[in-house]
């Protein structure tokens, strides 16, 4: 996804770099922009932007205003993003064909996920979607996980933390590691709780389930044996 580009709109710096660093890892490219004018020049320089995050109260020139300019001559994807819960500016954001009203406070996590979606949706994230290692195929747009010619159904918790696995091949993952990347950043469970997936994982992986290695005392590896 690092060719896929995403223009955050905030005037808060904190917000725009933690909306970025999420992104970003990711692999998606970031630009960003303080107030509605700066993205605007910014979006018309860049005829290749795949989709806008704009914050609604900003100085110059809000969200609302900003989210017009684009809507005048581009349908990229836009995810609007307010402090308020009302109802009406939730109206107005549709109406302006805006494709996602987030309110803050969100989690990254959740954003992301929405942009993912939504990128999905419009076709920019496609065939590199796939995962594979050894026998094991990961479709991550549809969720589907294939050993060898056998499709296996896994929980939506179980698939996120195959894709970190695979996606992660090689490398020794403490479950402190897997907490914060697979379950959540503020996530205050059991570590156990890892244990348990990787379990029901490895039951469900059948041969292949030897990809996943225990390191004791500290987490889990990926590898495929050569």
């Amino acid at each position: 996804m690092e060719n896929l580009k995403i223009l955050v709109v905030d005037d808060e710096p904190r917000m725009r770099k933690l909306v970025k660093d999420f992104l970003v890892k990711k692999e998606y490219k970031v630009l960003e922009a303080e107030n509605g004018e700066e993205a605007i020049e910014i979006f018309f320089k860049d005829s290749k932007i795949d989709l806008v995050i704009l914050d609604v109260m900003m100085p110059k020139m809000d969200g609302w205003q900003a989210c017009r300019e684009i809507r005048k001559f581009s349908k990229v994807p836009i995810i609007m993003l307010t402090a308020k819960s009302d109802e009406q500016d939730e109206l107005l954001g549709f109406e302006l064909g805006v494709d996602e009203y987030i309110s803050k406070p969100f989690s990254p996590k959740i954003l992301v996920a929405r942009v993912d979606a939504i990128l999905r949706r419009t076709n920019k994230i496609g065939a590199e979607q796939i995962l594979r290692a050894g026998t094991l195929e990961l479709n991550k747009a549809a969720h589907i996980v294939k050993v060898g010619d056998r499709t296996v159904e896994l929980s939506f918790k179980e698939f996120e933390l195959l894709v970190y696995f695979v996606e992660n091949q090689g490398l020794a993952l403490s479950r402190e590691n897997i907490l914060n990347n697979v379950w959540n950043y503020d996530y205050f469970g059991d570590a156990r709780t890892i244990d348990t997936h990787v379990k029901k994982l490895r039951n469900k992986l059948g041969e292949d389930a030897d990809y996943i290695k225990t390191i004791w005392g500290m987490g889990y590896k990926f590898e495929v044996d050569k």
